[in-house]
């Protein structure tokens, strides 16, 4: 069956960094576009960044030029490098995967936390 793992969470201060992971298995990870989203307290799941097949990305406006999404086929991982890290970017982090046999899959996510 799919299955989306991630890890990579924690605590860690304004402006420092994290790199999570999204271990993927149950399907070809390599023809499958993958993502990455955040869900903050009291706020509505957000969509963080975007791989292709192919490795073109795309990312979220509040993101872009922090983080970086990059993945290796490989060994079935997509990962999620936050530098500048912010007080508003503590989420729990989800990996997903939009489009499996016409169904969305989903982790359990990782929870990270950006607080001094």
């Amino acid at each position: 069956q799919v299955q989306l793992v991630e890890s990579g969470g924690g605590l860690v201060q304004p402006g420092g960094s994290l790199r999570l992971f999204c271990a993927a298995s149950g399907f070809t990870f390599s023809s499958s576009v993958m993502q990455w989203f955040r869900q903050a307290p009291g706020k509505e799941r957000e969509l963080v960044a975007v791989i292709g097949r192919f490795g073109g990305t795309t990312y979220a406006d509040s993101v872009k030029g922090r983080f970086t999404i990059s993945r290796d086929n490989a060994k079935n991982t997509v990962y999620l490098q936050m530098n500048s890290l912010k007080a508003e970017d503590t989420a729990v982090y989800y990996c997903n995967a939009p489009s499996i046999r016409g169904m969305a899959y989903w982790g359990k996510g990782t929870l990270v936390t950006v607080s001094s």
